[in-house]
Order: structure tokens, then sequence, then C-alpha cells
């Protein structure tokens, strides 16, 4: 598990502002099969949103901390029921690491005005 620094969290809280929770963890708990979407989620999008149903709040600071483990991924926020995940994906890693191609000058005509005398 990576820590973030205070930037990168505030950064990662801004992007995930407008985000809809994908997965939704209810009254069974973390099984397999919902660590398993929740992993795939973050393979896809790398920021997720996770709403969980249950109402015990020791619960849910538990269950941030176990995926976050089991995952290898890093808590971003959590507040109330929705919890935000953040795990690099290998495929933006790369993107990030590649140098990026400058932007091309147009070719601009001289025009037959400018040198009219």
């Amino acid at each position: 598990m990576k820590e973030l620094t205070p930037a990168e969290r505030r950064a990662l809280r801004a992007r995930a502002h407008h985000l809809r929770p994908v997965v939704m963890i209810g009254e069974a708990g973390l099984t397999p099969l919902v660590l398993r979407e929740i992993d795939a989620s973050l393979r896809s999008h790398e920021l997720i949103k996770i709403r969980v149903l249950g109402d015990d709040r020791v619960a849910r600071a538990a269950l941030i901390s176990n995926i976050c483990e089991a995952l290898e991924a890093s808590p971003v926020q959590q507040i109330g029921k929705i919890l935000v995940i953040y795990r690099p994906s290998e495929k933006m890693e790369e993107a990030r690491a590649a140098p990026r191609r400058g932007r091309k000058v147009r070719y601009r005509p001289k025009r037959s005005y400018q040198h009219d005398e």
C-alpha cells in the first residue's frame, strides 16, 4: 500500500468528486467476489468510490484498511458510507512515463504582399 502525500490526496479527492460508486458492499460484508469486483474496477478506472450499506462506523474504517491491504491500493477519503480508493494502473504509469511529443509547428507560407515593394 503506497502512502499518498497530502497534495496527491487533494488532487485525487478533486478527481473523485464527480464519480459515482461503482461497487456496493452489503450486509454480507467483504466477500471474495466483492474483492474481485473492486480489483476489476481499480484495474479499469484507477480511482473508484465504494458505497458501504452497513451502519457500523468502526466496521467501515476496518473495511477500507482491509480492502487497501488486500488489493495494494491507497485510501483517499472516507465520508460517511462512501469510500474512495486509488491504485495506479500499469497502463497509466506507462503513459505517464512515456515522453510526450511536442506540438507540431504549422507551416505558414509567406504571403505575396509581405515582400511587395
